[in-house]
C-alpha cells in the first residue's frame, strides 16, 4: 500500500539525509558505537545541512518549516540504515529539547540560545529523570531555591540521554516543594557552570553511540532570567512537549520494525537450510506475512497521527496509545525476525541484533508504556481508586 502521507518535498528531502548519512555517518558509526559517543562534529554537519531546527523561525537561523514530516524523515532514514543512537542524538536535539526554548522561551532567550543550537555548534538535553523519580515528574526532588535574581540548584539527575555532550540543560527542578506538579519550574543549566558535575557514562543495553550520563547540582546558582515559562509551570510545559516526543519514539519503533522486516526478507532469500532457502518455510512465509501486514496496519495509524501532529490536533491519549502500540509491535517484530536469522541473529555484526537491543529501551524512555496505558485508561474515565484515608 503507498503511503500518502509524504509529498515530493519530504522525499527531495530524504534523498539529502541519505546523502549525508552515507557520508558522514555510515562509515564511521561502528566506531562510534564502540567508543560510547557521537562526535560533536557531526551535529555541526547535520546543523550546516539544514537538518536541525527544522521548524525554528528563520530570524534564530532555522528553516522556519513547522512540519513535523521532515523529522520523521530523519528519523526514519537513520534508523533503516542501522544507526539508532545516531537518530536518538538528532531527534533529542529537533523533537525533544528545541521545543523547549521555541515554544516557552522568551524572546532573550531565543535569540541567546536558539542560533547554536540549531547550528549544532551548541547541545543541549533534557535532565528531568531522577534515581527516584522517573516516569513520576511531580515527584522528582531537585530543588531551586530562590536567591534574588538567581536560583540555587541542588540534586541529581540519571539516565540522561547527550548529557556528556550537551552545553544546556533543560533541567526539572522544585522551586516549591510542598506545592506537587504546580511547584515544577524548568531552567536552562549552562553545563560549564560551578557545581554542575557530570557522573560516569552509563553503560546500556543498547544504543552504544548514545551518550548517557549521570548529572550532580551542588547549589549550582542559575539566574531567573533562564527560567523557561513561569515559575511552577514546568510541568505544564512537560506534557505539552511530551506529544511531540513520544511520536518521535512511535516513528523509531515503526521504522525499526520495518527494517528488521527488510532486512530479514533478504536473509531468508539468500541463506539455505536442507538445500533450499529459509524463505520457503511454511514457517518463515507466514510469519513474514503476519510481520508485514501488522508493519502496514501500525504504519497506517502512525500516519494519522503525524497528520494530526502536523494539525496540532494530536491529544495526549492518541500520542500515548502511539507510542505504546508501536514500540511493542516494534520488540515484537525485531525478536521475531531475529529468531529467523538463527544463531547469525545473535552475532553484533548483523544489524538485526544490534535493533534487538536497541529496542528495548523505547518501551520504557518517553513514559513507560504501563503509563501511557494509564493515560488512555483515563481519557476513557477511568480512574485508579482513591487511596484509603
Amino acid at each position: 500500500m503507498r503511503r500518502t502521507v509524504y509529498e515530493p518535498e519530504h522525499e527531495d528531502f530524504r534523498e539529502s539525509v541519505r546523502a549525508f548519512l552515507a557520508r558522514e555517518a555510515i562509515p564511521h558509526y561502528e566506531d562510534w558505537e564502540r567508543g560510547g559517543i557521537i562526535p560533536r562534529r557531526v551535529y555541526a554537519a547535520a546543523g550546516a545541512a539544514g537538518f536541525l531546527g527544522i521548524d525554528v523561525p528563520d530570524r534564530y537561523g532555522g528553516v522556519g518549516v513547522d512540519d513535523f514530516r521532515f523529522n520523521c524523515v530523519l528519523i526514519e532514514e537513520c534508523i533503516y540504515a542501522g544507526m539508532a543512537s545516531l537518530c536518538m542524538g538528532i531527534s533529542g536535539q529537533n523533537d525533544l529539547c528545541l521545543p523547549y526554548i521555541v515554544q516557552h522561551g522568551s524572546e532573550e532567550q531565543k535569540q541567546r540560545w536558539l542560533p547554536g543550537l540549531v547550528a549544532g555548534e551548541r547541545l543541549a538535553a533534557l535532565a528531568m529523570t531522577e534515581p527516584g523519580a522517573g516516569s513520576d515528574l511531580a515527584a522528582i526532588s531537585t530543588t531551586a531555591l530562590r536567591d534574588g535574581e538567581e536560583y540555587v540548584v541542588s540534586g541529581s539527575k540519571t539516565f540522561i540521554s547527550g548529557g556528556i555532550n550537551a552545553d544546556l540543560l533543560i533541567t526539572a527542578v522544585k522551586t516549591d516543594r510542598a506545592a506537587g506538579h504546580r511547584g515544577v519550574s524548568l531552567l536552562v543549566i549552562d553545563a560549564a557552570s560551578p557545581g554542575v558535575r557530570r557522573g560516569r557514562s552509563l553503560e546500556k543495553l543498547g544504543l552504544h553511540a548514545q551518550d548517557t550520563t549521570e548529572l550532580f547540582f551542588d547549589d549550582v546558582r542559575v539566574p531567573v532570567a533562564d527560567r523557561l515559562a513561569a515559575e511552577g509551570a514546568g510541568f505544564g510545559a512537560m506534557m505539552h512537549n511530551l506529544a511531540q516526543e513520544r511520536m518521535a519514539i512511535a516513528v523509531m519503533a515503526v521504522a525499526a520494525a520495518r527494517a528488521a522486516l527488510q532486512w530479514t526478507l533478504d536473509y531468508v532469500r539468500d541463506r539455505k537450510a536442507f538445500g533450499q532457502p529459509i524463505g520457503s518455510f511454511q514457517n518463515s512465509r507466514f510469519a513474514l506475512a503476519e510481520i508485514k501486514t501488522e508493519v502496514d496496519i501500525a504504519e497506517a495509524f502512525l500516519d494519522r497521527c503525524v497528520g494530526a501532529l502536523r494539525e496540532h490536533e494530536l491529544s495526549p491519549e492518541d500520542a500515548a496509545e502511539a507510542k505504546w502500540w508501536c514500540t511493542e509491535l516494534q520488540g515484537r517484530v525485531v525478536d521475531r525476525c531475529l529468531q529467523l536469522h538463527g544463531g547469525y541473529g545473535y552475532m553484533l555484526e548483523y544489524p538485526i541484533a544490534r535493533a534487538y537491543a536497541d529496542a528495548r529501551v523505547t518501551r520504557i524512555y518517553g513514559g513507560t508504556n504501563e503509563i501511557m496505558k494509564e493515560i488512555v485508561a483515563r481519557s476513557l474515565g477511568l480512574r485508579p481508586p482513591a487511596a484509603p484515608t
